[in-house]
């Protein structure tokens, strides 16, 4: 794919978008389905969509595996949105509820929630476990995308 293209996976229909990639920050929406690709919100998603992403998406994406019992989970879910306010548009951050994507906790060894899993260019960057502020995710993103 040329640079100046980007894929996003619609969190909403699964459904791969290609756009120029200087339209990233534009809030654009899915062909398909017309849902928001890029607007800083944090997007719910489910295996199939997640797994998809993870390949094919040319933003980095940080994705949030958590669960509606999780108290930790809970309290740390403003600070992920607001994280995702922050990296937007140059990063994508999404959730996954274990309870209820059980597969998705196998598929990724998730061995505790909060759990945070940094996706670029098809492949795992880094990992993060615990519950953290807003600045922290943000560093920790920052850091592992840093030119080295």
């Amino acid at each position: 794919m040329p640079a100046d293209k980007l894929r996003l996976t619609c969190p909403e229909c699964g459904q791969v978008n290609r756009l120029p990639a200087d339209k990233a920050s534009a809030r654009p929406k899915c062909g398909t389905c017309g849902h928001a690709l890029n607007d800083g919100r944090v997007a719910q998603l489910d295996l199939r969509t997640l797994e998809k992403a993870a390949k094919s998406d040319d933003l980095p994406l940080l994705v949030d595996f958590w669960a509606p019992w999780c108290g930790p989970c809970r309290a740390m879910a403003p600070e992920f949105e607001r994280a995702a306010k922050a990296l937007a548009p140059h990063v994508r951050l999404a959730k996954i509820d274990t309870q209820s994507h059980p597969d998705a906790a196998i598929r990724y060894a998730i061995r505790g929630i909060p759990a945070f899993i940094l996706f670029h260019r098809g492949r795992e960057v880094a990992r993060l476990a615990g519950a953290r502020p807003a600045a922290d995710l943000e560093r920790f993103v920052r850091e592992k995308l840093a030119p080295t």
